[in-house]
């Protein structure tokens, strides 16, 4: 039998890529993305591709409803890869811009396993695996909304590892670094939603740095891979018998995850500061 994988943020990116690097590998793949234009396009493409929208709850029953009424009421693999950024200093995030971001990242994230886990209970088994960030390993500067969601979907899934542990369901974590994507562009709207930038204490800061990373095309990263690297490790995390609990993606990941565990906080903090 055909194996299934649901898959969300699959506009783009490491979405996109995974949708087709699993359907190539022989799985039916549920791509979903939050509009509906977007579903359209990859429903062109042959897909699957029911709409989800993890900060409307709504849309994540219905678009699971979707999968199950096509797959007669079972699902292999989950791969939680939606997300935004909402670049920013700290100090500059107001309430909401925190809240929005935990709204989709995370709240929504953890809402859709808390529906799927049922399902692969009644089967028997089922993989969920979670796409992570390098920055749910360590903290950088300007990206603090990002990094506090990822250090939360972190706590998430490693208590709900352990506390499945006991079920054939297997929690699994990716952790990208730099991978080519449009998180940086689609990022653009939520900075200029929520940060006040011209009047912020920082403003040369964002003047001399951040505003230039943003809006200026500069090129690949250093270290930076494509989306397929992602793509390589998701197909490990479902297929393995005994899939490890975390796969890392990209040298800097794994630089990090090392400097995390040898170096005393106050080291680790210059190493970022630098970075």
């Amino acid at each position: 039998m055909t194996k299934s994988i649901l898959i969300t943020g699959c506009s783009s990116g490491i979405g996109y890529d995974a949708a087709h690097g699993m359907r190539a590998a022989g799985w039916r793949v549920f791509a979903s993305c939050r509009s509906q234009a977007d579903c359209d396009r990859l429903r062109a493409e042959g897909f699957d591709a029911p709409r989800i929208d993890y900060a409307d709850s709504a849309t994540i029953d219905a678009g699971l409803a979707e999968v199950l009424a096509a797959t007669g009421g079972t699902l292999d693999a989950v791969f939680n890869n939606g997300a935004f950024g909402t670049p920013g200093a700290a100090e500059d995030l107001p309430r909401d811009a925190l809240r929005e971001i935990f709204e989709t990242n995370v709240f929504g994230v953890h809402e859709l396993c808390t529906k799927v886990i049922p399902v692969m209970r009644t089967q028997g088994h089922g993989r969920i695996v979670q796409n992570s960030s390098v920055l749910g390993l360590v903290a950088m500067r300007w990206r603090a909304a990002y990094v506090a969601t990822k250090f939360a979907l972190e706590g998430l899934t490693d208590t709900m590892r352990l506390e499945m542990a006991d079920t054939d369901i297997k929690i699994i974590t990716i952790e990208p670094g730099p991978v080519t994507s449009d998180i940086r562009q689609k990022s653009i709207p939520h900075f200029e939603r929520w940060i006040d930038w011209e009047n912020s204490p920082r403003k040369e800061q964002y003047e001399r740095g951040l505003l230039k990373r943003l809006y200026e095309d500069r090129g690949p990263d250093q270290f930076e891979l494509p989306a397929s690297a992602v793509t390589a490790k998701l197909l490990r995390a479902v297929t393995h018998a005994n899939p490890k609990p975390r796969y890392y993606v990209t040298t800097p990941t794994y630089i990090m995850a090392f400097l995390r565990r040898i170096l005393p906080s106050r080291a680790l903090d210059w190493v970022l500061r630098k970075a």
